[in-house]
């Protein structure tokens, strides 16, 4: 990072998560599963889910009013706003757009999605950091957003059981006092293994040529396939992040990672070498909430008294693309 490079501080925090509850029990309402079945394979005893015309722009809204409350930022100093979001209610107006609106924000600040699905809140803090750092906008709205249980086959017991929905949400800016909040970043994709998870829009081609095939709208996982990749794959840009943060794995507070499968986590911390009070874990009740996932964690933590504040915390995650990142960050006190 070059001297004039503006540092950025994390300024505040928020999630929104639905109301209504799925349990592992409820499930064996849908197909042969036990909760000792599920929990067991991954760690999730519950997940949250939208109920009817809920969606991930009034999760998403609520996450964004108590980041932008606890930053103590006015709404109308936002210049801009990113949502990271791979499962919205609709691919446009962008749910950036929607959030922009539901919360007032004036000037008519630039808006827009992207998608790099359960990395989505690290790619987002990569943009926001440039963007600030190169003095183009000074306070930055990031949002993460899903309702994945609107895209999932409710008949597919291996993948239906993971996902819940939720958002979070995180206010950054230029920081004033000099100290960069983020000591480290890094975001990576490849691809060549896309096909690892994905999901397909419909559509039809015009009538007067050939017909496309036709495609479901559903999520599709190889979930073997995605354990064996983060294993081998995430554990070493951790360990990069931690380098180039001038640190080593002890000096670093608390492990935040991505909420998709607990023996996931279980194996960053065994790589880590963290005892449990470092790592941040809520699996069990929200289950994988997508891009959302982090930000829930990391806010829960705080509320819950699990993550002091004034610490330092490595951020994690992977998704669909195949995407994956992560960030060694500085936790401000007022921050949530």
């Amino acid at each position: 990072m070059t001297q004039n490079v503006k540092p950025i501080r994390i300024a505040g925090i928020g999630y929104g998560v639905p109301e209504t509850v799925i349990t592992n029990d409820d499930l064996t309402k849908l197909y042969d599963t036990s909760d000792e079945w599920i929990y067991t394979r991954t760690g999730i005893k519950e997940r949250r889910v939208v109920s009817g015309n809920e969606n991930a722009v009034d999760l998403g809204f609520a996450a964004a009013k108590m980041a932008v409350e606890n930053s103590g930022i006015n709404v109308e100093d936002i210049n801009c706003v990113i949502a990271a979001s791979s499962a919205p209610p609709q691919l446009y107006p962008a749910l950036s757009c929607n959030v922009q609106s539901r919360l007032g924000i004036p000037n008519y600040v630039p808006s827009f999605d992207l998608t790099a699905a359960c990395t989505g809140l690290i790619y987002a803090l990569q943009v926001a950091r440039g963007l600030i750092g190169a003095g183009i906008y000074k306070n930055i709205l990031l949002v993460a957003a899903d309702n994945n249980s609107r895209l999932v086959d409710w008949e597919d017991r291996s993948i239906s059981i993971l996902f819940g929905d939720g958002a979070g949400a995180m206010v950054v800016t230029e920081a004033e006092d000099g100290v960069d909040d983020i000591l480290s970043l890094d975001v990576r994709a490849d691809g060549s293994i896309g096909k690892y998870i994905y999901m397909n829009i419909p559509g039809n081609n015009c009538p007067l040529v050939e017909p496309c095939e036709q495609v479901d709208a559903k999520i599709h996982m190889s979930g073997r396939d995605v354990y064996k990749f983060v294993v081998t794959t995430l554990p070493k840009y951790i360990d990069k992040c931690i380098e180039d943060a001038g640190m080593v794995a002890s000096d670093i507070d608390y492990l935040i990672p991505h909420q998709a499968n607990q023996r996931i986590i279980e194996a960053l911390q065994q790589r880590l070498e963290y005892p449990d009070e470092k790592v941040v874990s809520n699996i069990k009740y929200y289950g994988n909430t997508s891009a959302a996932s982090i930000p829930i964690a990391l806010v829960e933590g705080v509320q819950q008294g699990k993550i002091k504040l004034g610490s330092t915390a490595i951020l994690c995650g992977f998704g669909a693309g195949m995407t994956w990142g992560a960030a060694v960050v500085r936790l401000r006190e007022g921050i949530c």
